[in-house]
């Protein structure tokens, strides 16, 4: 066991450091970006309208947030596994989900008043790095399922 943490050890640092990215993003979330969410889902948001925002900064803070995520994820999966495929085919994933993310994000905005609820899961897969958490574990349950 010992032997492979020493053999892996660029691998073990590169990966702590790319945690510590998503760590620094977490921490100075509200000084790096425009996001009146945040005071508003840690309030007692049931029932309370949503708050008046500038749609193009939230747009704008979002993207930045996503895009910032979305890198240190593509970097943690090849750290991890050494394959461009694999990186390639996640940040297809993440370009797709970017995409269907974000609409559904600003139709419940403008549309959906009462959906406080869904908007909160929506915009957390946008801010948080989620979907590197379901990645992992698949990519290497497909890579052990190819060694047999």
């Amino acid at each position: 066991m010992l032997n492979k943490i020493k053999d892996h050890k660029g691998k073990i640092i590169f990966a702590v450091f790319i945690i510590v990215g998503f760590g620094l993003i977490r921490a100075f979330e509200k000084t790096m970006f425009y996001d009146p969410f945040l005071a508003y889902f840690d309030s007692d948001f049931k029932g309370l309208p949503f708050p008046k925002v500038n749609v193009f900064k939230l747009f704008c803070g979002l993207l930045l947030r996503y895009f910032l995520n979305t890198v240190l994820s593509l970097l943690l999966i090849y750290v991890l596994f050494r394959d461009l495929e694999m990186v390639k085919f996640s940040a297809f994933l993440y370009g797709f989900f970017l995409v269907i993310l974000f609409a559904v994000f600003f139709v419940i905005l403008e549309y959906f008043a009462d959906g406080s609820w869904l908007l909160f899961y929506v915009r957390r897969f946008i801010i948080q790095p989620v979907f590197v958490l379901l990645f992992i574990p698949a990519f290497y349950y497909q890579m052990q399922g190819g060694k047999k």
